[in-house]
């Protein structure tokens, strides 16, 4: 039986018609494809070429032999012309969800990474709330959604993407603007904008509120962070934002000041459980995780403490 290399090697004598030119086609050295040639045709009792004017012929007998492995060589550029498809990403459309807080600004950087990975795949990216995600991933409009809070549903499965915690955000020019820390307390003090106890990461903050009995005034609900920096840049008031809707300096107009009291949340991947994730799925979602904990300060140990149940997504 014949094998692969002996295939490679018959094939490179038989397009080049001499050793030397086999041995330069494959990158081997002459006397390796003589004795490869040699040992060949004693196992396989047959001749497979004659020396004619300087060059190797095929002999009658081995025509049909020459067909076959045409035929082979013909499947092989066929599976690697599908193989490169595949990591090209050609004739394939990701489709992809995110919560608003998410998509801002990581979603696109690891979109970026993995377009670089697989630079003819499609992409269909979809903004969702909370209350869609379920319905987009059961009825299979995309295949994950990147979420800051877990449902619990027998059909999904949510795995931890990134822990991530809330900003405190001022106008430039505020009296807040180039603290090291705030303190729920001195929020407060401010008038706030959307820092809703039923909205997405409202609760984490009202909490605490709640536990060092803080009367809070918000002025403005507006349930998408992009929204909120934009209210706040006008000089409408402060707000609490998650940090990963102003990273990397994507909101102009504003100053970020962390929060003295832990603000921590987990944020998740959400996939329909029924069917392994593609290729392209898992290479987004590493690529996610590895943006999103880039942006991520760890807070020394005394000052962690675990996220907080409840809804707490944008």
């Amino acid at each position: 039986m014949l094998t692969l290399r002996q295939i490679e090697v018959i094939r490179a004598i038989m397009i080049t018609g001499t050793i030397s030119g086999a041995a330069k086609l494959l990158n081997v050295s002459a006397p390796g494809i003589s004795r490869l040639m040699k040992h060949t045709e004693r196992t396989l009792r047959l001749k497979l070429f004659e020396r004619r004017h300087g060059r190797y012929v095929p002999t009658p007998e081995a025509n049909d032999i020459f067909e076959q492995i045409n035929g082979v060589y013909k499947k092989v550029d066929d599976l690697h012309y599908t193989l490169g498809r595949i990591e090209r990403g050609g004739g394939i459309e990701l489709r992809i969800g995110s919560v608003p807080s998410i998509c801002h600004v990581m979603v696109p950087r690891a979109i970026e990474r993995l377009r670089r990975k697989h630079p003819d795949l499609r992409l269909d990216i979809n903004i969702l709330k909370i209350e869609e995600a379920l319905d987009y991933l059961l009825l299979g409009k995309g295949e994950i959604a990147a979420m800051s809070y877990r449902l619990d549903h027998p059909g999904i499965d949510f795995v931890p993407l990134a822990m991530g915690e809330l900003l405190c955000i001022v106008p430039e020019g505020h009296a807040l603007a180039g603290r090291d820390r705030v303190a729920a307390a001195e929020i407060v003090a401010h008038p706030l904008i959307g820092i809703d106890p039923t909205d997405p990461y409202g609760r984490v903050m009202s909490e605490i509120f709640e536990r060092q009995g803080l009367a809070y005034d918000m002025i403005i609900k507006a349930r998408f962070g992009t929204t909120v920096c934009s209210l706040v840049r006008a000089g409408l008031g402060i707000a609490i934002i998650d940090q990963f809707t102003v990273a990397h300096g994507s909101m102009q107009g504003i100053a970020t000041i962390p929060i003295a009291e832990p603000t921590q949340f987990q944020t998740y991947v959400a996939i329909k459980n029924d069917k392994a994730p593609s290729l392209y799925a898992e290479t987004f979602v590493s690529l996610l995780r590895e943006e999103m904990n880039a942006v991520v300060t760890p807070r020394p140990a005394a000052m962690s403490a675990p996220p907080c149940p409840g809804r707490s997504e944008r």
